[in-house]
């Protein structure tokens, strides 16, 4: 879904602030293929890709650890924040995306 934010530019709502509990994460597939793994951490909302990038695993299916996501594969692990490869045998860095939350939706920052 798209919506209009400030201005001209556009933002891709990923989904309600209620839809993540503190502490979880969700899957979202977006309309252009990606699926994007959406974490509430410490009040604040992250995203990043949802594909490990050490093996063929959802992160949204792992399990989060501090500041990292634990891989459900291997249990390699990343930095939410940062997407920095923090755990054997995660070596490459996750790709992150910003966001923004308005009107009590989480959406992607254009």
């Amino acid at each position: 879904m798209v919506s209009e934010a400030a201005g001209d530019t556009m933002s891709v709502r990923l989904c309600a602030v209620g839809d993540i509990a503190e502490g979880e994460i969700l899957r979202v597939d977006l309309e252009d293929g990606r699926a994007l793994a959406v974490y509430h951490l410490e009040g604040a909302f992250y995203a990043t890709d949802d594909l490990c990038t050490h093996g063929d695993a959802s992160l949204a299916e792992g399990e989060i650890e501090g500041c990292n996501i634990l891989c459900p594969f291997h249990l390699g692990s990343f930095d939410i924040r940062t997407g920095e490869p923090t755990g054997a045998p995660c070596s490459v860095a996750l790709r992150t995306y910003a966001v923004t939350v308005a009107d009590g939706e989480v959406l992607l920052a254009p």
